[in-house]
């Protein structure tokens, strides 16, 4: 695809006389266990087929986290591996954001384990909660720290060990998810535009088509929700669908008109990796081209706030995204939420 640096495109931020500095990606990092659940597995576990799971959704492996293996470690390797990537250090590192819908626990924040597993000492460190759309919100968040420049060195992690609160007695459900995290360091990187806009939105009427019924406070744990099995991921899959291509193909459709850009122009697109079936109607209706769009939803699954995350990462480093390269991510979660980004690479 034509490289951002050889096509013209708007800043939407012009508009509002901007004075700050622009945002860039500097440095990106992933990581995912060492244990694969294939789907050859999942049929002695639970009662569907291998067939029936690629079929349905395009999965046919997803990785799990080790029993003694929270989403802070994972959060931490991915966020070493961007570190190195960006070539920055540590301690250099001003704010960490976490993006997860399964924290370590509920305080404190799975960013402040993160930051003493790095040794990231001067760090500012909280959690975001957006579901699958939290890394780009994330982003949007982080960057407004480098555009104020409050920060210079901004660290954005999606993070999720979904297979802890997994029912793999639900067959709809338990072939989804896997494990993993993608991180971002956040910096100005002069004579780049970065981060050119970020469109979010979210619908809490909706809530509770896709949600984990117990474990806050509207319903502590006790034995009735145990025994309900009210503190695992619950789903009603055809509103999920139905909400989830129209939300992520709006928010792109209004980012890629901010920029006043074709989606001819944008070099990799890279949606949330939750089901092939939902990708591809948004791809098309969108009319990005198939050798466009980037996929590891068979590998991986859905990682929820790290989908987008790892995806960018291994779409960088297999080359697929070259600097100056225009890059537009979709995603849509529970909440529901949903967002987009444009970024010049």
């Amino acid at each position: 695809m034509t490289p951002s640096s050889r096509t013209t495109f708007k800043n939407p931020r012009a508009r509002h006389n901007y004075q700050g500095r622009p945002c860039s990606i500097v440095g990106v990092g992933s990581y995912v266990p060492s244990r694969v659940l294939a789907n050859a597995e999942l049929e002695t576990m639970v009662d569907t087929s291998n067939q029936w799971i690629i079929t349905r959704t395009g999965i046919r492996e997803r990785r799990v986290a080790a029993a003694d293996e929270a989403t802070s470690d994972l959060a931490a390797h991915a966020a070493r591996r961007a570190l190195a990537n960006a070539g920055v250090a540590a301690d250099q590192v001003e704010l960490i954001i976490t993006a997860t819908v399964t924290p370590d626990m509920l305080f404190p924040s799975t960013s402040c384990l993160v930051q003493e597993k790095l040794g990231a000492h001067r760090a500012a460190a909280f959690d975001l909660e957006a579901a699958c759309s939290g890394f780009i919100y994330g982003l949007e968040v982080g960057q407004q720290f480098i555009m104020s420049q409050t920060y210079d060195t901004v660290l954005v992690i999606g993070a999720e060990k979904l297979t802890s609160i997994v029912d793999w007695t639900d067959r709809n459900t338990c072939v989804l998810f896997g494990d993993g995290a993608g991180a971002a360091v956040l910096q100005n990187r002069p004579g780049s535009h970065g981060l050119l806009t970020v469109c979010m939105g979210a619908d809490g009427s909706k809530g509770d088509v896709l949600c984990v019924p117990a474990g806050g406070s509207r319903l502590p744990a006790s034995t009735t929700s145990l025994a309900e099995r009210q503190h695992y991921i619950r789903m009603d899959g055809r509103e999920t669908f139905k909400n989830a291509v129209q939300a992520m193909l709006a928010a792109g459709k209004e980012a890629l008109r901010r920029c006043e850009l074709d989606v001819s122009q944008i070099a990799c697109v890279i949606p949330h990796q939750a089901n092939q079936r939902i990708i591809e109607a948004v791809a098309e209706r969108l009319g990005a081209q198939p050798e466009q769009v980037f996929l590891n939803l068979d590998r991986y699954g859905n990682t929820s706030a790290a989908s987008v995350a790892i995806a960018l990462d291994e779409a960088v480093s297999s080359g697929r995204i070259r600097r100056g390269d225009l890059v537009l991510l979709l995603v849509f979660g529970a909440g529901f939420t949903w967002a987009a980004a444009v970024i010049e690479w």
